[in-house]
């Protein structure tokens, strides 16, 4: 039998993590225009963007002034963006950005080869960062990437994970986000993780963020599914990727979580028509395709309305 929560909460990513892998920077306009399709299609989280230095990701050079438009227009929806350090916490404060996101790499040399510290040291010295969140009133959340497989070392001992959930915990941060950035999980590594972390860490809140670099990020999130994970990152058109990892491909593709989601009939609260619609505006304003089997073969209930049409 299986065991899948009644409803999930998903994040949509594309508006950050999508777009900064993208050559092409889009405007800010566009930006707005597609935040408030997000907005309407009822995600209940969006990654706006990012608060990384202007000239290490230009593609995300803009993200002040897209909260300066929209973050007291969607006080119900969890508006968030990811920081690199304690100034990234100070440009959210000055541009009205309520919630950020800090990042480590579950993988030692990974860590060390960019920070020259381990992911726990690099974790410590968030504390600052957590200090000034709370002066301003800003909610703070941390990620572990690669906690299912670095390309340096191969498969992360979990002793290692928790010893970064620990460091995390420790500075006061209790919502972590494990992301599959090199794409190397697999749904029985997926659950047993999700299991192993639901039980030693009830006081966290979990996300899940799954890129579908080899095919197999939709039954990662059902295996986490199946652990008790009921949140999940998600971008629309399947855009993302990773600038370090060889031949990554991108996030799982929203529209194809919505489907099976709605199929299996775990609610989300989101409308996927117009999730589709916001995705296929993005990649028009982008001028490619996607990397996503609902926006080439359509619904279920699109495959049964055509048939219908094609017989009448």
């Amino acid at each position: 039998m299986l065991n899948l929560p009644s409803k999930v909460r998903i994040c949509e990513v594309g508006l950050r993590d999508g777009l900064q892998n993208e050559q092409q920077i889009i405007s800010t306009e566009d930006k707005i225009a597609l935040m408030e399709d997000l907005v309407e299609a009822g995600f209940p989280v969006i990654e706006v963007g990012s608060f990384m230095h202007p000239k290490r990701m230009p593609q995300m050079a803009d993200t002040d002034e897209v909260f300066k438009a929209i973050a007291a227009k969607y006080p119900n929806v969890e508006l968030r963006a990811l920081i690199p350090n304690l100034r990234g916490v100070q440009r959210a404060a000055d541009c009205g950005c309520r919630k950020v996101k800090l990042n480590v790499s579950a993988s030692r040399m990974h860590n060390l080869k960019n920070l020259n510290r381990t992911p726990e040291e690099t974790v410590a010295g968030f504390a600052d960062c957590v200090a000034a969140a709370r002066e301003n009133n800003i909610e703070i959340s941390g990620s572990i990437s690669m906690p299912f497989g670095s390309p340096w070392e191969g498969e992360i001992p979990q002793d290692q994970i928790d010893a970064i959930i620990d460091a995390y915990i420790a500075v006061g941060i209790t919502e972590i986000s494990l992301s599959d950035t090199s794409g190397m999980g697999t749904p029985k590594m997926v659950n047993t993780m999700c299991e192993h972390v639901l039980k030693k860490y009830p006081q966290v809140s979990w996300w899940l963020h799954f890129h579908n670099t080899r095919g197999t990020a939709i039954a990662n999130i059902f295996a986490a599914m199946q652990a008790g994970m009921t949140q999940f990152d998600s971008s629309i058109g399947g855009l993302g990727g990773c600038p370090f990892v060889p031949n990554a491909a991108g996030n799982i593709s929203t529209e194809d979580v919505l489907n099976m989601l709605n199929e299996c009939g775990v609610e989300t609260g989101i409308d996927i028509k117009k999730a589709i619609a916001a995705s296929r505006k993005l990649l028009e304003i982008l001028s490619k395709g996607g990397d996503s089997y609902i926006l080439k073969a359509g619904t279920n209930d699109d495959l049964i309305a055509n048939m219908a049409e094609k017989e009448a």
